[in-house]
């Protein structure tokens, strides 16, 4: 006898995609996620390859992979996908020091983050009328 399963993380109707070594600060990657948070999943792809951001990207990446788990895990239609939430960790932290005047150092930080990305689809407006 095994330990029983872990139940899901994710409800029937969501999916999910995590990237959790990112190599930016969460400051500046929360900005990007607060864009496409609570999005249509086509114009939320669309608003990451057209933004002026470095870290974009690698958001668009985690986005389309949880647009294909939610087709291809859970049968999901991707044309109803929302963005439901867009969530953003601190991880590893690198330290580094800098030479600086008078034999000193000075401590650098190199942040990394963690994002998760979960899809869920819209329920239809008859299938709320019907219930």
């Amino acid at each position: 006898m095994g330990k029983s399963a872990n139940p899901s993380r994710v409800a029937e109707n969501e999916a999910l995609a995590r990237n959790p070594m990112i190599r930016t600060s969460p400051r500046k990657l929360n900005l990007v996620a607060q864009l496409i948070r609570n999005m249509d999943a086509s114009r939320a792809v669309a608003e990451l390859t057209f933004s002026k951001r470095r870290i974009a990207g690698e958001v668009k990446k985690v986005l389309q992979a949880a647009i294909a788990n939610a087709e291809n895990n859970h049968q999901l239609d991707v044309d109803r996908l929302y963005v439901s939430s867009a969530t953003v960790g601190r991880a590893l932290v690198m330290k580094r020091f800098h030479a600086r005047a008078r034999g000193r150092g000075a401590r650098v930080e190199k942040l990394f983050s963690n994002l998760t990305i979960i899809v869920r689809e819209r329920e239809t407006a008859a299938a709320e009328g019907a219930e």
